[in-house]
């Protein structure tokens, strides 16, 4: 009598549900399943974030009904600008996920328009970063002086780099490896039973 074919993760018959459609390692979910879950997490995501650019475009298009903004020098100007336009195109970005889902509907490109939002979502993370460390610059420009306004967002740069580029880049380093040697250990496994089984049948 012959064994059933396991379902759990993996590549191969082993790894199909009972649909005959593969599923995603690690996950009991189908291609599709998981494109629709990715894309959720990725809207999840990007409310986040579009609070925080929210405040700041908020924040920086009421400044020049401010009384003392006709006191900025140049410098302060062309950096309150340049805050402007980072600010509109970080809008743009977070929002373009939601425009391309409209357009795409019932097109069955799913996983398309996930990858192309994880594009997306990552440069208006950059945008936003840059945003917030200017502000930092143009206020302490404002109310102490340039240097220390350039040493303070230098510092704010630091913790943005930190905290949004090198913790991300190193836990998903780290996950790697460690997925890798679980991958070994499950081979290993597979390969025990494997010979244990050819064993049993001689």
């Amino acid at each position: 009598m012959s064994e059933p074919q396991r379902t759990t993760g993996g590549s191969g018959p082993a790894g199909q549900a009972h649909t005959g459609m593969p599923l995603a390692r690690g996950r009991r979910e189908t291609p599709d399943e998981r494109a629709d879950r990715n894309f959720v997490e990725l809207l999840q995501e990007l409310r986040v974030t579009q609070t925080g650019v929210q405040l700041l475009t908020g924040f920086l298009l009421t400044l020049p009904f401010q009384p003392r903004f006709a006191d900025l020098d140049d410098v302060q100007v062309g950096i309150y600008l340049t805050l402007v336009v980072l600010a509109a195109t970080t809008t743009m970005l977070v929002v373009a996920p939601v425009s391309l889902h409209r357009f795409l509907f019932q097109r069955r490109l799913k996983s398309e328009l996930v990858r192309t939002g994880h594009r997306l979502a990552m440069a208006g993370l950059i945008c936003l970063g840059l945003v917030v460390v200017g502000t930092v610059l143009l206020v302490f420009d404002v109310v102490l002086d340039r240097g220390v306004a350039v040493a303070v967002a230098g510092g704010v740069f630091a913790l943005v780099a930190v905290a949004w580029i090198v913790l991300p880049l190193l836990y998903r380093r780290t996950g790697s490896t460690n997925r890798d040697g679980e991958e070994d250990e499950q081979a290993e496994e597979d390969e025990g039973e494997d010979g244990a089984r050819a064993a049993g049948v001689t």
